[in-house]
Formats: structure tokens, sequence, C-alpha cells
């Protein structure tokens, strides 16, 4: 999938970003990215900063979730800490580094949860926005992004 950059992007209004956000999972998906794929090697990790930026993008994303109305209550009676963690294994690994994610699979996170495709652009927006936040090139952005879509299914289950 070719890598889109826009030189402008931090001052996209929220409604567009989101849109992209969509289209971007959307077209993910019809490509036809294996679920839960890994990276190849270790470009990604690289490009993120290593598991020091992962955890760092993940406690700016972690901040902005938790001060986002669409999304905050999602958050309620969750061990943060442990979640947080969770989530940057999960990416360390996803982006093809050394880490090993040992949390449940997405589907069984949050089958219960009733999540809709609002709220899964409302995250994933704001950890676009964390990424923005701690330096990472947009097309980095890009790559690690379509790799999170494929769990889209997973997690919207409303």
């Amino acid at each position: 999938m070719p890598t889109v950059a826009f030189s402008h992007r931090s001052s996209w209004p929220r409604l567009m970003r989101a849109a992209f956000i969509g289209l971007l999972a959307a077209a993910t998906l019809a490509a036809g990215f294996a679920r839960h794929s890994h990276a190849a090697d270790d470009s990604l990790y690289r490009g993120l900063g290593g598991k020091d930026n992962i955890v760092k993008m993940i406690d700016v994303a972690m901040i902005k979730w938790l001060a986002d109305p669409r999304i905050l209550d999602e958050f309620d009676n969750i061990n943060l800490d442990r979640l947080k963690s969770r989530i940057s294994d999960q990416i360390c690994q996803i982006a093809g580094g050394p880490c090993q994610y040992t949390g449940r699979d997405m589907y069984a996170s949050h089958k219960g949860l009733h999540l809709n495709q609002a709220k899964f652009n409302a995250l994933a927006e704001n950890l676009q926005l964390a990424m923005d936040d701690v330096g990472i090139p947009f097309s980095t952005q890009n790559r690690l992004m379509a790799l999170l879509a494929a769990m889209q299914r997973d997690v919207v289950t409303r």
C-alpha cells in the first residue's frame, strides 16, 4: 500500500482526520492485510523510535484518551498501568520489535464492550495526535495505523 504524506496534516479539521482514519482502515482491510499482521523486519519499530518512544507515545495517547469525552467512559474500571504496558508491548511486537505481547486477542478483549466505529475512530485519532506529539513522521504513522486497522473488525462489535 503506498504511503501518503501530507505536509500540513496537523491543520486538518478533526472530522477530516477521523474520516481519513476510517478510510485508511477500510483500505487496509480491502487490500487484504492479514489479521494482526506482524512486520517482516524491525524498520517500523526503529521508525517509531524503539521501545522507549513507543511507551512515551502510549503515555501521551492515554492522556488524550482520558481527556476525550467520546471515549472516556470506556476506561472505567480498567487498570490503566497494565493497559498501557500491554498496548506498548503489542505495538512493539507488531512493529517488529523485540517485545512479546501476552494479553488476550483483540476480540476477547473487546467483545463485551460494544464499541462502535466512532469510538474506534476516536481512539485512532488520538493515537495519531500522540504520534505527532512525540515526533513520529507521518509516513511511519501510516505504516503503524495500517497494521492496527486490521484489528478493527475484532474491536468494533456494534
